[in-house]
């Protein structure tokens, strides 16, 4: 994806097959949420993929290339950022509070 795209993209606050997720982190006044993969799972709609379960890149805010992932869209996009914990199956979302300045 290009850069202007990306960025079109976010402008937008588009967070792609991740938006119900986004919509819930965004709707929340809690500074801290902590969901389990499954709870993430059930406002998904749809089982999250494999290296999501076993890589902590996955939940990383860009890929290899440099790119933002529209799975981390889901959470920047709400101003908060994901700290995994393969092992406890759970993610801390917590609002980012360079976001708001």
């Amino acid at each position: 994806m290009s850069a202007s795209a990306d960025f079109t993209r976010r402008s937008r606050g588009d967070a792609g097959e991740y938006r119900l997720l986004h919509k819930y982190l965004r709707d929340r006044f809690a500074d801290r949420l902590v969901l389990t993969f499954a709870q993430i799972e059930d406002l998904l709609g749809f089982p999250l993929p494999g290296p999501a379960w076993v890589q902590r890149d996955w939940w990383e805010r860009l890929d290899e290339a440099g790119q933002h992932t529209t799975q981390s869209d889901a959470w920047t996009l709400a101003d908060r950022t994901a700290t995994v914990n393969l092992s406890a199956r759970c993610v801390t979302f917590e609002r980012d509070a360079a976001a708001r300045t």
